[in-house]
């Protein structure tokens, strides 16, 4: 019995594995016809279009087209060119000064015009100092200078007593010798006693003494008359020296100007140098710039040279603009390599009074170049590289320039160009030799 199950369940496992089996052959002969079908309609499809490419038509093919360019020249004309060159500077004060308390003292008066900005006339008194000192110096100086004079009278007097007196005294020395000589005579011829002679010989001794004392008397009251002297003409200069601090106590303007600075109110004690006011002179304004080296060499090669040379300044303030004439006066004593060129000083020619200009003012300043003979005027947008084109027969032709020199907007070349050549001015990214174009206009070269 048990035999038999065993069997039996060694049977079952085979009879499930090929049922399976057939299941799956089955599936797949099922969908062999559908698998058939798919590849026959891929084979066709790929047939199909095999053949359409095969048998297309060639598409027409459509000619090249040339690009034309529509441009704008300008007539090329030489001539004489003088380019404007811009450039940039300040305004400074041609004269000024900073007036000096030249004495101490207390502020008494100061001028009501003398504000910053004001106007001050030649002459015109701005600050006055307390004279009390200055007049009792001068009153003390002139009492020393006047007993000085008064002892250089008595000292002449002197001198002119004892100059008699040596005149009286060498009249009674002549005497007395002339009578010592005649008893001198009498005694040789025994007529005259012996004291008679020594007598007169004492008298000859005191009149000579008398004679030598007013000499050396005399001579010592000319020295004493020559120290007076001396000590009258140092009175005399303490005199001017006091009439000169005196007039100091007023501060007077030496010119004409603009007030730039005040340090002076009433009551205040100043001492000898303080400064009391900054003055420059409005009619002398200059203005400095500096030009690149390569500027100044070109101008300074000029027949006209850089000084004398005029030029313009502009200064635009609250959207207006003043125009001052001005003419290069001279160069500048240094070249400092950090400026990057030659410093220039223009005077400004003769502003006016209500003129507004003022030192520090940044201004432009228009300078003439240098002439240039010979050359072309055209716009800088015609400047390729070293090149120009131009339009011959509706194409461009290449021209080498050298650019000398730029104004503005325009460029003075000279080079490859001819009179009445037609310069392209519209600026061609893809441009090159050849090139088609049509103009739309012509402009003339400016003046």
């Amino acid at each position: 019995m048990l035999k038999k199950n065993d069997q039996i369940n060694d049977k079952r496992p085979l009879s499930g594995a090929s049922e399976t089996r057939r299941t799956i052959v089955g599936s797949i002969l099922r969908g062999l016809p559908q698998v058939a079908v798919m590849i026959a309609v891929l084979t066709a499809g790929l047939l199909g279009m095999n053949w359409l490419i095969s048998n297309k038509n060639e598409a027409p093919q459509r000619s090249a087209f040339k690009p034309v360019f529509a441009v704008e020249t300008v007539i090329a004309k030489s001539g004489v060119w003088q380019p404007r060159m811009i450039v940039y500077g300040e305004v400074q004060a041609s004269r000024f000064v900073d007036l000096r308390s030249l004495v101490a003292g207390q502020v008494i008066s100061v001028n009501p015009a003398l504000k910053v900005g004001g106007y001050i006339e030649e002459g015109e008194a701005l600050v006055e100092i307390d004279t009390f000192t200055y007049k009792g110096q001068l009153r003390e100086a002139k009492a020393n200078l006047q007993e000085t004079n008064a002892r250089i009278e008595e000292y002449q007097a002197r001198i002119s007593m004892e100059a008699s007196q040596i005149t009286r005294l060498h009249e009674q020395y002549k005497i007395a010798l002339s009578d010592y000589q005649r008893i001198e005579a009498l005694r040789q011829g025994g007529t005259a006693t012996a004291k008679q002679l020594e007598d007169r010989s004492l008298v000859v001794s005191q009149r000579r003494q008398a004679l030598e004392q007013s000499e050396l008397t005399l001579v010592a009251e000319q020295a004493k008359l020559e120290q007076q002297r001396a000590i009258a003409d140092r009175f005399d200069w303490k005199v001017k020296e006091a009439e000169r601090h005196l007039k100091d106590t007023v501060l007077k303007a030496p010119f004409s100007g603009i007030v730039s600075e005040k340090n002076a109110e009433v009551g205040r004690i100043v001492s000898v140098n303080d400064p009391l006011v900054s003055l420059f002179e409005k009619e002398l304004l200059e203005v400095r710039f500096t030009l690149t080296d390569q500027r100044f060499g070109r101008i300074q090669s000029d027949q006209t040279g850089i000084v004398g040379r005029e030029v313009e300044a502009i200064w635009v303030v609250g959207g207006r603009e003043f125009r001052f004439p001005a003419t290069i006066d001279r160069i500048g004593a240094q070249i400092t390599s950090n400026r990057g060129g030659v410093e220039v000083v223009a005077v400004i020619d003769s502003p006016t009074v209500g003129s507004p200009l003022r030192p520090g003012a940044f201004v432009e300043v228009i300078v003439p170049d240098k002439a240039f003979e010979g050359h072309f005027r055209i716009p800088e947008s015609a400047i390729y590289e070293d090149n120009v084109y131009v339009v011959e027969n509706d194409q461009l032709v290449v021209r080498n320039v050298n650019v000398a020199a730029r104004d503005g907007e325009y460029v003075v070349v000279d080079g490859e160009l001819e009179d009445g050549d037609e310069v392209l001015t519209t600026r061609i990214a893809e441009i090159s030799p050849g090139l088609s174009v049509t103009i739309t206009n012509q402009e003339a070269p400016r003046e």
